[in-house]
């Protein structure tokens, strides 16, 4: 299934879609592993899966503790896309979201040939925006791949429709200036942002998803988003989740999927 099918199916049963993040290699390979098959079975619609990186700026402390258990384990990019080729054999869309350089150095015409072979979807960039000086967009088409960049509440409307134009798969919404991380409350720029973004969608004569990422971490608070997004991205309250069960791992799972279900349940009121 694509990313686009499962923003339709979702649409059609009336409600915003759930994407789910976690960073490879976490807690090690074949935990990461189990841990992302429990999402897909207690409702995410979408995932997303991080390639782990030594110099995360824009992840917060728990996404940072969490790829950095990854990387003293030894994870490697063969490892992300193996773990991307068992999350989409379960029929459920996998994009990876990645630093910048890891791609360059591996190479981007190769990562994005192995990302399709793998069974990817995409890939969500952070941290670089549509006019920047990369091959991924060729690469990208050249093998069918998403491609999900980021607009900010800080985006003006000239970057909004470059972005947009760009996009494939969905437009990733941040709307919360600053780090990721889990928030006891959803931010007042998240509607706004939606509205501005879809604004230059309908201009841009594409049909094109917004998925909002901001903190959330209860059913309730994926409620509020899903009210006016087509997506709500869960990260950091995932990652917590686990990171808070270090010697239970059947006990971390366990918590892991009533905390997707809660968050599956938000999206459908």
């Amino acid at each position: 299934m694509s990313v686009a099918v499962a923003f339709e199916k979702a649409q059609a049963d009336g409600r915003a879609a759930l994407v789910g993040y976690l960073p490879a290699g976490f807690p090690d390979v074949e935990g990461g592993i189990a841990a992302l098959r429990v999402l897909v079975d207690a409702g995410c619609d979408v995932i997303e899966i991080g390639l782990p990186y030594s110099d995360p700026v824009m992840d917060g402390p728990t996404i940072q503790t969490a790829a950095q258990q990854a990387l003293d384990r030894g994870v490697r990019t063969r490892d992300v896309l193996r773990t991307v080729e068992a999350v989409a054999a379960t029929g459920t869309p996998t994009l990876v979201m990645t630093y910048w350089n890891p791609v360059e150095r591996y190479g981007v015409q190769r990562f994005a040939a192995d990302l399709a072979a793998a069974g990817g979807a995409g890939l969500i960039t952070p941290d670089i925006t549509p006019d920047s000086r990369t091959d991924w967009v060729e690469a990208a088409d050249a093998h069918d791949l998403d491609k999900v960049f980021l607009v900010a509440p800080s985006s003006t409307d000239a970057r909004l429709a470059l972005t947009v134009r760009a996009c494939r798969g969905f437009v990733y919404a941040t709307a919360v200036m600053g780090v990721t991380g889990a928030r006891a409350t959803t931010s007042e720029l998240a509607g706004p942002l939606v509205a501005r973004t879809r604004a230059a969608v309908s201009l841009s004569g594409a049909t094109l998803p917004v998925a909002v990422g901001l903190g959330v971490s209860t059913g309730d608070q994926a409620a509020e988003v899903a009210s006016f997004a087509d997506g709500v991205i869960v990260g950091s309250a995932f990652v917590r989740t686990l990171l808070d069960h270090p010697d239970d791992r059947a006990a971390g799972l366990h918590a892991l999927a009533a905390l997707t279900a809660d968050l599956a349940e938000g999206v459908r009121r």
